[in-house]
């Protein structure tokens, strides 16, 4: 059973836009989107992968300096025992560290 419509309501019949000749004016504006959406994403990936790989060598110039870091603090030297470190604060004035300790 068709539902009953208004005098005024009609429904568009298939093909309406056929016979308004808009048909091929759609097709090359819904490709001309398409290329447009197809470029875009293009660039957009190109400068996501570019920032996946500065931050990669972010990453390890930073694992690098770590590195760097532990082997200075490996290979550090301590002191003799019997030596006690001084520093020169201005003047005639000198600060002593480590003479009160046991080594």
């Amino acid at each position: 059973m068709e539902p009953i419509a208004a005098s005024g309501d009609r429904q568009p019949k298939a093909g309406g836009m056929r016979r308004l000749g808009v048909g091929p004016l759609a097709w090359i504006g819904g490709a001309l989107a398409t290329a447009a959406a197809v470029g875009l994403a293009a660039v957009l990936a190109v400068f996501f992968a570019a920032t996946v790989v500065v931050v990669g060598m972010l990453g390890l110039a930073l694992l690098s300096l770590g590195g760097f870091a532990y082997r200075a603090r490996k290979n550090l030297r301590r002191p003799e025992p019997g030596v006690i470190e001084a520093r020169h604060v201005g003047g005639h004035s000198w600060v002593a560290y480590g003479w009160d300790q046991r080594r």
